[in-house]
Parts: C-alpha cells; sequence; structure tokens
C-alpha cells in the first residue's frame, strides 16, 4: 500500500528551520524547509536545535508572497463523519509560518496576508487522511491504490494543489533551490494532503426500518475560481466558473463510528475502521455538474442592480467550448445540458450564445493534427464522423424555469424531469462493493457504473440550478433504494416524512454553502427545497439576500476575488521590495474618494435635525435652510455616484476584467466633464489629469498568470 498522509504532525521551529514529524512514525523521514530560502530537505532522524512549538493535523502547503514565504499549516480540524469506515474531517483553523521575520512594515504583503486569511476562514475546506473525497466513488474504483492519496486526486478538486506545489516538485525530484537536480522522494508523500473544496454532510438515517448512510458532497472546481460578477463564462483553457460536482452517496453496511482525534485508535488503518462483519458494503452513488454557460460573456458591475452584459461573439468560444465539453465527455459520459436561463429579457442573449455553441459544436467536423517525423510541420485532417461520434453525446436541453414555476406553480418543475426521465434511466448510476473481511483500504468493485450527467445552468449556477438538481437527486436515490430492494416498485424516498425532511434540508444546505463561497449569501428560494412550498417567510429571505448579494457584489467582492487568485495562482506576486508598488493605494482623484463621504456627512446631518427639538422662540427658517441644503447636497452626492458607478465598485487590484478597466476610464474621463466638479478635478489634477489612466486598477501588469 502507497503512504498516507500522517495523522498527527509535530512541528519544530529554530532559527534556520522548520522541522516537521510524526510521533505515531518515529521511523519515518523528518521533512525541514529552510529558512529563510525555502528549499526543502527530508532528514533521517530527529533533528539537534530545534523546539517543539505545536502540533497540526497537516500542511496546507506553501505560498510565496511579495517578501516572504509561509508555510501554511493546519491547525484545528473537526470530524464531520465516515465514508466507507474512513473519517473526514473539516478545517477549522490555520496558521501562516513566516520563514523570516519581517523587518520592514509592507502593506502589500500585510494585504495578500489578510485576504488569504479571510479566505481560508470562511472557505469550507475538507479532507481525509485515507479515502480520496477530490474523487467520485466511481473514479475512486477505477483508481490505483499503490500511488499516494495525493497522486489519486482528481487535479480539477485538489483544492490546494497550486499551494503544494513546492512539496510536489521536490518529490517528482525537480531542480533544489541549490539548482541541484533531485531524484524522487517518495518519502514526502505523507506530507502532502489533498483538500477539497466544498460542501460536506455526513448522516445515519434509515427507511422502512433500514439503516444506511447518506452523504451529498460538492465539490468546486480550483479552475477559474472567483466571485459571482468577477468569474463568468469560460476561458481559454476550457475551464468555466462556478463547476461544481455534486455527489449524491448511499452506503449501506457502513461500519460507524464516532468523531475521532488526529491519531487513530485500536482497529483503524490510517484512519479506517474495518467492515461490518459478514456483511457486504454496498456504495450507490449519482453524479451532477454544474457550471456557467461555456461561451465568452461578463456581467460589469455599475452599481446597478442589473449589471452590463457582455457578451462576445460564439464564434470566438468555439474552440474553448470544444475543450471543455471534451473533458466532460472524457469523464463522465453522455452530457444533458440542462439549460435554465430566461428566453426573454436580458438573460436571453445568453441563452442563444448557448444553444449555437452547442450547434456548432454538434455540426462542425474536428480538425486534427498529425506532425511529421522529420518536421516540426503539422498535418490537419478534418474527420467528421469523429466529431459527430464525440459530441453527438452533448444533449441540450433547455428549460424556461421562472416562465415554467410563475404564480408559485413549483411543481411545474417535474416537467423537466418528464423529458430528461429516459436519458436518466440509460445513463444509471454508479453501484460498487467492498467484499465482507476486506482489513485494507481496497478499492471498491464496481457492480453498475453511471454512464451520463446532468449538466445544469442558470445565470449564476445558483437558485434555479438548485432546485433542479435536489429534484434529480430525489429520483435517483428513488430508483437506488428500490433496485436494493428497500423500496418497493410503487414507493418513493419521499414516502418517508421524516427522511424527506432530512433530505431537503441538506440540499438546502448544500445550496446555500455554493452560494455563499460564490455570491457571498446564502441561496434564494431555498424555502422551497427545504418544504416543498414558496412562503412568504422565504420570499423576504430572498428579498434580504439579494439586497445583501448588491452590496457584495459591489463593495466586497474585489478582495474576496483577489484572494482566490494568490491562492489559486491565478497571480503571482512581484519580487520588489518593500514598500514598492503599492498595488492597492487608492489612485482616484481626492475629490472622487471624497464625494462618499460628503453623502455620509449629509445623512448624518439631516438624521440629527430629525432628532433635535427646537427651544421655544427659537427661529427655524435658519436651520430649516441649512437642512434643505444638506439635502440638496446629498442628492447631488447620490446622483453623481450613481451616474459614475464604476468608479466606487471595489474591482479586484490584482487580475481586474478589462473590461473594468475601460469602463472605469470612460467613467473617470466623464466626470472631468461634469459641470460641477468637473473644473475642481481639472484644476487639482492639471492639464495632465485628462490623459491619465486610472493605475488604482491597472495593476495586473505586476503578476503574472501561471499556466499549468
Amino acid at each position: 500500500m502507497a503512504n498516507l498522509p500522517f495523522r498527527d504532525i509535530n512541528v519544530h521551529a529554530s532559527t534556520n528551520h522548520y522541522a516537521f514529524t510524526s510521533p505515531s512514525s518515529p521511523n519515518k523521514p523528518t521533512l525541514v524547509i529552510e529558512r529563510p530560502s525555502g528549499d526543502i530537505r527530508l532528514n533521517d532522524g530527529s533533528l539537534l536545535g530545534s523546539k517543539r512549538v505545536s502540533s497540526i493535523a497537516g500542511i496546507l502547503g506553501v505560498i510565496k508572497l511579495k517578501l516572504d514565504k509561509y508555510v501554511i499549516t493546519i491547525t484545528k480540524a473537526q470530524p464531520v463523519g465516515r465514508l466507507r469506515g474512513h473519517m473526514v474531517y473539516k478545517v477549522v483553523a490555520t496558521e501562516f509560518m513566516p520563514l523570516r521575520e519581517r523587518r520592514l512594515h509592507d502593506p502589500d504583503e500585510d494585504t495578500y496576508l489578510a485576504y488569504l486569511k479571510a479566505l481560508l476562514n470562511t472557505g469550507p475546506m475538507y479532507f481525509s487522511y485515507s479515502i480520496d473525497i477530490t474523487s467520485s466513488f466511481q473514479r475512486q474504483s477505477e483508481s490505483d491504490l499503490n500511488l499516494p492519496l495525493w497522486q489519486r486526486a482528481d487535479e480539477r478538486f485538489f483544492w490546494n494543489r497550486f499551494v503544494q506545489t513546492d512539496l510536489i516538485d521536490f518529490r517528482t525530484g525537480a531542480f533544489s533551490g541549490a539548482g541541484i537536480r533531485l531524484g524522487a522522494q517518495p518519502g514526502i508523500d505523507p506530507y502532502i494532503l489533498p483538500v477539497m473544496f466544498g460542501m460536506m454532510r455526513i448522516v445515519t438515517t434509515s427507511i422502512k426500518g433500514t439503516p444506511f448512510t447518506f452523504a451529498l458532497i460538492t465539490r468546486r472546481s480550483r479552475h477559474r475560481g472567483g466571485t459571482r460578477y468577477f468569474s463568468r463564462g469560460i476561458d481559454d483553457q476550457g475551464h468555466v466558473s462556478n463547476f461544481n460536482e455534486t455527489e449524491q452517496v448511499v452506503i449501506l453496511n457502513d461500519p460507524i463510528g464516532g468523531p475521532a482525534g488526529f491519531a487513530g485508535g485500536q482497529g483503524m488503518q490510517n484512519g479506517r475502521i474495518g467492515s461490518t462483519a459478514g456483511q457486504e458494503l454496498q456504495v450507490f452513488s449519482y453524479l451532477q455538474t454544474r457550471g456557467s454557460v461555456p461561451v465568452y460573456w461578463a456581467e460589469v458591475n455599475n452599481l446597478q442592480y442589473t449589471p452590463k452584459l457582455q457578451v462576445r461573439g460564439v464564434e470566438s468560444a468555439v474552440d474553448a467550448a470544444r475543450k471543455h465539453f471534451n473533458e466532460q465527455i472524457r469523464i463522465y459520459g453522455e452530457n444533458y445540458l440542462v439549460n435554465l436561463v430566461n428566453q426573454r429579457g436580458r438573460e436571453e442573449r445568453v441563452k442563444k450564445a448557448y444553444e449555437q455553441v452547442v450547434r456548432v459544436l454538434v455540426s462542425t467536423p474536428s480538425e486534427a493534427a498529425e506532425a511529421d517525423q522529420r518536421s516540426a510541420e503539422k498535418d490537419h485532417t478534418i474527420d467528421p464522423l469523429s466529431t459527430n461520434r464525440q459530441m453527438d453525446r452533448l444533449h441540450y436541453i433547455y428549460f424556461d424555469f421562472h416562465n415554467e414555476t410563475k404564480g408559485l406553480k413549483w411543481h411545474r418543475a417535474q416537467l423537466l424531469l418528464d423529458q430528461l426521465r429516459d436519458g436518466l434511466t440509460r445513463g444509471g448510476y454508479f453501484r460498487g462493493v467492498e467484499l465482507p473481511g476486506d482489513s485494507t483500504d481496497s478499492a471498491l468493485e464496481a457492480r453498475l457504473k453511471q454512464g451520463a450527467v446532468v449538466r445544469t445552468n442558470c445565470m449564476d449556477c445558483l437558485d434555479r440550478t438548485n432546485v433542479v438538481q435536489s429534484m434529480l437527486g430525489r429520483w435517483a436515490l428513488t430508483q437506488q433504494l428500490r433496485d436494493a430492494r428497500i423500496l418497493d416498485p410503487s414507493e418513493s424516498c419521499d414516502d418517508d416524512r421524516t427522511f424527506e425532511d432530512l433530505y431537503r434540508n441538506i440540499w438546502a444546505d448544500n445550496a446555500d454553502v455554493v452560494s455563499n463561497s460564490y455570491s457571498g449569501t446564502g441561496a434564494l428560494k431555498t424555502d422551497f427545497t427545504r418544504t416543498g412550498n414558496r412562503t412568504r417567510r422565504g420570499m423576504a429571505q430572498d428579498f434580504s439576500n439579494s439586497v445583501t448579494r448588491y452590496v457584495r457584489n459591489n463593495f466586497t467582492d474585489g478582495p474576496r476575488q483577489d484572494g482566490f487568485d494568490l491562492f489559486l495562482g491565478a497571480y503571482l506576486p512581484s519580487n520588489s521590495g518593500a514598500g514598492s508598488a503599492l498595488l492597492f493605494t487608492d489612485r482616484r482623484p481626492i475629490i472622487l474618494q471624497g464625494i462618499p463621504y460628503v453623502l455620509a456627512a449629509s445623512g448624518l446631518m439631516i438624521f440629527l435635525w430629525l432628532l433635535t427639538r427646537p427651544t421655544p422662540g427659537s427661529r427655524l427658517w435658519p436651520m430649516r435652510l441649512f437642512m434643505v441644503v444638506w439635502f440638496f447636497v446629498g442628492l447631488w452626492c447620490l446622483n453623481f455616484i450613481y451616474k459614475h458607478g464604476m468608479l466606487y465598485v471595489n474591482w479586484p487590484k490584482l487580475n481586474t476584467p478589462v473590461a473594468a478597466q475601460e469602463g472605469v476610464q470612460e467613467a473617470l474621463n466623464h466626470a472631468y466633464k461634469d459641470p460641477v466638479i468637473g473644473p475642481l478635478l481639472a484644476k487639482s489634477s492639471g492639464t495632465r489629469a485628462r490623459n491619465i489612466s486610472l493605475n488604482r486598477i491597472g495593476v495586473m501588469e505586476e503578476g503574472k498568470k501561471r499556466i499549468e
């Protein structure tokens, strides 16, 4: 068996290095990270001169910022349940360990750290020491258990893959810090811990007296990660925004154990409890995916409730979409593309673009390139039959969700299920068994495999998508329990009201987790997911979430996007010295910066005036005139901010969208033409002001894209 990650790691620190050891595996090598260089080596036995400072649950990774490198450790993890006897943990707390003590204060370094810590503190991350939770159970049944856990992980959902680069490069024998090429270093495998970002809920329940483990797992892709309005559509590599794989799992005869700590107890092998004696463990799973519409499109914030929609020509997205769907077909098989965006209004352009790109992919032959052995020149061949065989596995289904369910007729969502029923039946689900008496981490023996997937999307791939996915999951669960002979052919899983309530709440929790990660608030329409009905309380909650989304998407999502870009490697900080290239400095003219403060001051003055009672005999008209002046000043400020909204959106500072840069520059030019404030801006900025580019949002040149 391959080396599994250590469940217990002690950290030893000195002025020259950090050393990591496993007290339960004293014969294993010690991982040493030199300070301040960051060079990595393995040492047989303990090191002298270092002091034990803490015990950790694992190493999340190593990241280099502007001035220093940091080892990110998982200092606290919470058990959430067992799958096939393997304990799964949630990351609760992390710590950044600098490789050198910073003597110089640098605002950019402090901001980088703040953004990363905010992301890790709010991002739901999970891991296991003994089972690959980044892979579905079907992929687990096909994996080689002789490989270390990190090599079995699905690279799409290996969330900390970028920050594990230093350890993985050392493992594979890349060049050391001294420029010496090293051989493969398998001794470091137990220190590399893959982490998943998303949702994990594991419960024990029963239907008709039959106990089983029910789990819902949503894995968020690390590619094109980001926030709602700053990450849309597809990129050139075929990765789409907000791509999530959701797996619904039922495990029969699953060994159930209480929560464990970092070290395993008796009867455990690397965190696993043996199978239930004499009974065959069975795993049923059903996969669904969601992801942004795979064309080049964006919504550009401008402080209006509905941002400006931009959709590029479909021809430009065909190659990227082909890469995306080739991967989806290779991994999942048949793809049923359920599109839920509106067919009228502003969403119509996105719907038509999606339909056009699918039509082009299905009807256009692929072009293959073969290089001659004697030259680099490639011959291109067109094989229409090959493409049709591949892209004919795409099945596009449009369902106008809002139109079909208007008037609170949510039961009409079942019409979509009727359209999909034949495809769902042919696609099936995964069923695997683990023979009784297995005491090792043997692979599941696949008895059935899922040969198709439903890929659902709306505009955000959140609210409408959640309702549809929970409906499809219920259908699949009913089929699985019927085949397991827990339910009769005429029965459904929602006949058991206790389980149905549990099922609804777990799916609603999943909706909230996915939505919080992308939009910053819980999902909409979860009252229907939880209760099966739309309620006034749910509508009020939706209104509150919508307002909160507006505020966060315009004023707080910029730093969140920067945090994603740093952690996932989409932005690499420069090596400039302390105090240079201050990326996060607001370079707008001071007058523009001050307008929101004037607006706040006018509101405060009016509020205080409303609370103030005039004294007897005092003259009221001067105060009223004073308040009228403040009222019109505030009204002007509000109008100016709304008309020049792009100047007041909190944009990402690291990888600022091109549309945002152009829009901000245009808004700045309009501000100089304002009859009230324009002359003041020109006077304060000089003649150079009209031609200056707003560097505040142009700092993306300081970094570079990492292409893996």
